[in-house]
């Protein structure tokens, strides 16, 4: 690959020389969060900043999980003291994520790193983005438009729905870039089509849901190259993929470990675990910040020249955890949604993609069988806790399996 088309030249350096300079920027990042995050100088109390050069060192540290996150919240708002920055300059924006988890956005530019990613996906410099993530709550429409404006590119920002007027820009616009869900991609081009219009689009950045094969190679097919990232409110980016399509290169400006699901402990290269993120972000400095998405690290280099590591992409959640359309959905959703109608005895949310478009259905077995009334009350109460719409089917009382599963993830990729 030609070095022109990296981001920049620390994506090619030595892995050793890598290693070696993010090892030595941990004492000074853990003594930031110490000093400025309320929550890290209690859950570090102990630990000697100087001494953790090493990744058995970080190893010894506690995981914060963002269930962790969202107790401590509900106690120390609007960041459970685990941001360094509060209300001013320094924070620009705060967003609002399921759970309900607020996330801050600092004032950097390309603050959740994910230039580096569109950069490997083709953008540059006079594109015309048309960005579909939301703008409104959640943070993925601002981490993609300013990840977008880093690298000098234009955004219209569509936001999500009203696929006629969002046509209508398009054919009036000729964006040539796309940002959103993949789902949302195939929606508008099947809209374009009923309408006679033709998109402009030669390249696009998806992230949010699983990317099959089937749909990339549809729009390869309509002359879109297409590209995927893994990435959180919480840290930005975590790791993208390149031209090589072999597994998502990691972030340079993160340390990642796999850790077995539900402990601290690293597991050996290749094995199946949780993603654990330490971030050099000095707003919000989150040290060992367990994902709860499942990973696996891949053996050598990526053929593409770069050197960091590689992770095999997001293979599921180490618990019930589940995306929806770009929204993680949480058993503790669904069960505020059980308290909140006393008639719900059981219940379980069924996941499932019939023709690749996300679906979210309450199987409810309820007191007296249900009617159209609570089916129609319980949806509101999903749509409000989730932020999602969610369809209610009522079940004979003793139908579903008393297994202790919330959700019930059946979505199947071509």
């Amino acid at each position: 690959m030609n070095p022109s088309e990296f981001f920049d030249e620390r994506e090619a350096r030595n892995a050793a020389e890598r290693e070696r300079e993010l090892l030595a920027r941990l004492p000074a990042q853990i003594a930031h969060a110490k000093a400025h995050a309320p929550a890290f100088a209690a859950l570090l109390a102990d630990v000697d900043p100087a001494a953790v050069t090493t990744r058995e060192a970080l190893a010894e540290l506690p995981v914060v999980r963002k269930s962790e996150l969202v107790e401590r919240q509900k106690l120390a708002r609007p960041f459970g003291g685990f941001a360094a920055v509060g209300w001013g300059a320094a924070c620009r924006r705060v967003f609002s994520s399921p759970g309900p988890l607020y996330e801050p956005e600092g004032a950097r530019p390309d603050y959740y790193r994910l230039a580096r990613a569109l950069h490997a996906a083709g953008f540059r410099a006079g594109d015309l983005v048309h960005n579909t993530f939301s703008y409104h709550f959640t943070p993925a429409g601002s981490m993609m438009e300013t990840a977008a404006h880093a690298l000098g590119c234009t955004v219209f920002p569509a936001g999500v729905g009203q696929t006629e007027q969002q046509v209508a820009a398009i054919a009036d616009l000729q964006p040539n870039a796309y940002v959103g869900t993949p789902s949302f991609l195939r929606i508008l081009l099947d809209k374009a089509d009923e309408l006679g219009v033709k998109p402009a689009f030669n390249k696009a950045f998806v992230s949010g849901e699983a990317f099959p094969p089937s749909l990339r190679e549809a729009f390869a097919a309509r002359g879109i190259t297409a590209f995927q990232a893994y990435a959180t409110a919480d840290i930005g980016l975590i790791a993208y993929e390149t031209p090589a399509r072999d597994g998502m290169v990691v972030d340079e400006d993160i340390v990642l470990e796999i850790v077995r699901p539900g402990t601290g402990d690293p597991v050996a290269p290749g094995e199946v675990g949780e993603v654990v993120v330490t971030t050099f972000n000095p707003d919000y400095p989150l040290i060992r910040f367990g994902t709860g998405d499942l990973s696996a690290l891949m053996p050598g280099a990526s053929p593409c020249g770069r050197t960091n590591l590689r992770i095999r992409g997001w293979m599921g959640r180490a618990d019930q955890t589940t995306k929806v359309k770009g929204m993680f959905v949480h058993p503790g959703q669904i069960a505020q949604v059980a308290r909140r109608h006393p008639e719900l005895l059981r219940v379980r949310l069924v996941v499932d993609n019939p023709g690749l478009n996300d679906r979210m259905t309450l199987m409810c077995e309820a007191a007296g069988g249900g009617s159209e009334a609570l089916a129609e009350s319980v949806a509101a109460s999903i749509r409000e806790l989730t932020k999602l719409r969610g369809e209610v089917a009522f079940l004979p009382v003793g139908s579903l399996a008393n297994d202790g599963k919330v959700i019930d993830d059946l979505r199947k990729y071509d």
